[in-house]
């Protein structure tokens, strides 16, 4: 079968229902450039509107002349085209995973703008096999190992990746057999980036027989493996844990009788929606904090009480200066009499300001990343400690987010 029906079947097969509109991450390398020729005629031959988008991060000089290379190629394809530019790099943390999680989130608000339900992105067979090797270099699990998904659904989007049975090679032979062009970022030779290094090592290893294949192989072994395991934390949240006042609390006594592993992809499914984090924490730490009830761990904070272990949000790492009506921190919608005021994580200094707070029947950490109405430093309200002055918070989390960390990959 030739590349073109490959990939058309795969957009089939992932988009089920034919959707109005697609979008589709177009970066101006080969893999994307070819993922934009062969998504334009697919689309076209199903009466589907292709939307391309690119994000340009800024980091090198020639990123803008690469984002018009995209929009140039995209206008000759007669294709509605977007440049994204992204600032947010402070030269902290890891570079390659910030920009990715910006571009992630940037493409998200494009997308929601343009009613655009799903996006496709142009990870290949080789991009698996380099994520497989590298979570297997960190001490990865059956997640990590599962590698990337064909289809996930996160911050409102669903996204595709119908080229992730496709070689890299392969995709820049069939552009420059059809007299196409593309840009290739110097980035992917600079050894400083883990995964370039791990590029290198994949050549090394190919005469052992441990080739991107065979390790794209591993991954959809280990993804099946992961949706039972999956399935079981969901029976186990339905049995034992609640989403209440913006936090999760789990009934330690059928959390010990658990299988371990079932026990780790509850408290890390937890973690997961009250920090907001797109990625499971690392099982080192997770298994830590497990193993005491104690600690703090990924913008979420652990204790123990009652026979439960409770996942709230960690006062710090909370949203600050969402005001009245907005959705605050995720998780909650803050309403009341004074528009203008600021919302803020109680914290343990505004929690000393609210007398009644036990009252609530709620640990103090939850009480201390839940919101409060603030007027500079004057704590004006906190509803969910037993101050409400006029003021209501409304969680807007619940049972089935938690259920969906199991179901988003």
């Amino acid at each position: 079968m030739t590349l073109d029906r490959r990939v058309s079947a795969e957009l089939d097969r992932l988009l089920p229902q034919t959707p109005a509109r697609l979008g589709v991450a177009v970066s101006g390398g080969g893999d994307s450039m070819a993922l934009l020729h062969l998504a334009r005629a697919w689309a076209r031959s199903r009466d589907i509107a292709l939307h391309a988008v690119t994000v340009d991060h800024g980091l090198r000089p020639e990123a803008a002349a690469e984002a018009g290379f995209v929009a140039a190629a995209a206008a000759a394809l007669d294709v509605p085209h977007t440049i994204l530019r992204w600032q947010g790099w402070d030269g902290r943390g890891n570079l390659q995973d910030a920009a990715r999680q910006a571009r992630r989130r940037l493409i998200a608000r494009w997308a929601a703008g343009q009613g655009i339900a799903a996006v496709a992105q142009g990870h290949t067979l080789d991009d698996q096999a380099e994520t497989v090797l590298l979570r297997l270099a960190r001490g990865s699990g059956v997640d990590g190992l599962a590698g990337m998904a064909a289809v996930t659904r996160t911050a409102g989007v669903t996204w595709l990746r119908p080229l992730l049975g496709e070689r890299r090679a392969d995709l820049r032979q069939w552009l420059a057999a059809s007299g196409l062009s593309w840009v290739e970022d110097p980035s992917n030779d600079d050894s400083r980036f883990a995964r370039v290094r791990a590029r290198g090592l994949l050549a090394e290893l190919a005469p052992l027989g441990l080739d991107a294949p065979r390790l794209g192989r591993t991954a959809r072994a280990m993804r099946r493996a992961r949706e039972v395991l999956d399935n079981a934390a969901v029976d186990l949240a339905a049995r034992a844990a609640e989403v209440t006042a913006g936090a999760v609390a789990i009934d330690r006594t059928p959390l010990a009788a658990a299988p371990e592993d079932t026990r780790l992809r509850l408290v890390a499914g937890a973690i997961a929606l009250i920090g907001g984090r797109p990625y499971r924490p690392r099982l080192d730490a997770l298994e830590g904090v497990v193993a005491t009830g104690e600690g703090t761990l990924a913008g979420c904070r652990l204790v123990t009480e009652a026979n439960r272990l409770w996942i709230a949000r960690e006062a710090a790492a909370a949203a600050d200066g969402s005001r009245p009506g907005d959705v605050w921190d995720r998780r909650w919608r803050v309403t009341g009499p004074e528009p203008g005021r600021r919302i803020a994580a109680l914290g343990s200094a505004g929690l000393l300001q609210c007398a009644g707070w036990r009252a609530a029947g709620l640990p103090q950490a939850v009480l201390e990343g839940s919101p409060a109405v603030w007027d500079g430093p004057e704590l004006i309200a906190a509803p969910v400690a037993g101050k409400p002055a006029g003021w209501h918070a409304a969680p807007l989390i619940g049972a089935r987010d938690l259920a969906a960390q199991f179901a988003a990959h």
